[in-house]
């Protein structure tokens, strides 16, 4: 299949730079259209919340890509991650819907870039030394202090969300692979569609309503006003994804991830009160710790990577220069 036109296989390093710059300012985005949906979820639930999301996000991503090249090449792999995305929407929402908290969610969020680390193996081809496998399995640590019985993410939302968590890691490693053959306004846009189909797929299920009862047709004035903010906020986030994704490596992206959390803790203290117990607090920072040292120990097998590949070269290049003496 041929590559996306514009995007390298191996970006080069202003390129990653501007990539993280983009993943950066869509998790911010990202968070802040959480607490929006969040906001609105008593008035309409989470299946219309996917629907709304999915909507304003599609037409979003259509009117800046002015229609044009939205048709994707590897339109299995899209499905699939388009599915799959659906269902871990579905699945945050119903927690906020539950009472979960903004920064008790993105806690347990904060475990997707261990699974990346695991996941990029199998579907990478990424190599995984002892040191980052210990410190992997120290951050699934703070993951079970975070769950531990009696805290507060003791509840079966948790484990719910955790499931979901390891669907997100692997859609983060399908971005990237869809990045080899489609255009990100592409990925956007279909993900973002899909969603669409499936929240009018789920809107008959009464346990996705709002307390009320079935979701309203129309919200309020201020629940249409956050779900306009919501659905143009996730269409901009899954641009600005699928760009970096494109030109920056997972090994880098990966201390991103754990920004919604900041994020999260101060939009939850804003708007609702919300402070995290120590408990997720203690557990998030090993696992932050733990995810920043697997991304140390990438930019170390990278860079050792680098400089026996050009001690090769030079090694080469001297043989040769031998070789080209002894000819004279």
């Amino acid at each position: 299949m041929a590559m996306a036109a514009g995007y390298r296989a191996v970006p080069t390093g202003e390129e990653a730079v501007r990539g993280l710059a983009f993943v950066g300012l869509g998790y911010m985005v990202i968070s802040a259209a959480d607490a929006a949906v969040k906001w609105v979820m008593p008035e309409i639930g989470p299946a219309a919340a996917l629907v709304w999301r999915g909507a304003i996000g599609a037409l979003l991503v259509f009117l800046f890509a002015r229609g044009r090249g939205l048709i994707p090449v590897n339109r299995r792999l899209l499905a699939w991650r388009s599915l799959l995305h659906c269902t871990i929407s579905v699945t945050w929402y119903y927690a906020w819907s539950s009472g979960v908290s903004l920064a008790d969610s993105y806690a347990v969020a904060s475990a997707s870039p261990l699974l990346m680390t695991m996941l990029a193996i199998p579907l990478l081809g990424e190599k995984v030394g002892w040191r980052r496998w210990t410190s992997t399995a120290v951050g699934f640590c703070g993951v079970l202090f975070m769950l531990q019985p009696g805290g507060e993410l003791w509840r079966w939302e948790s484990a719910m969300l955790l499931v979901a968590t390891a669907a997100m890691a692997l859609t983060r490693i399908w971005t990237r692979v869809l990045t080899r053959t489609d255009h990100p306004n592409t990925i956007a846009f279909w993900l973002l569609l899909t969603h669409v189909p499936v929240g009018l797929a789920l809107l008959p299920l009464p346990f996705l309503w709002p307390a009320s009862g079935p979701p309203p047709l129309l919200p309020s004035l201020f629940g249409m006003l956050a779900l306009v903010a919501f659905g143009i906020a996730n269409g901009a986030a899954q641009m600005l994804f699928a760009r970096g994704f494109a030109l920056a490596p997972i090994s880098a992206i990966a201390p991103f991830e754990y920004t919604p959390l900041l994020w999260g803790i101060g939009l939850g203290y804003l708007i609702w009160g919300e402070v995290p117990a120590w408990t997720t607090l203690g557990g998030a920072a090993v696992v932050v710790a733990a995810g920043l040292y697997n991304v140390h120990r990438e930019r170390v097998r990278r860079a050792a990577e680098r400089a026996a590949k050009d001690a090769g070269k030079d090694a080469g290049t001297g043989a040769i220069g031998d070789a080209g003496g002894a000819a004279g």
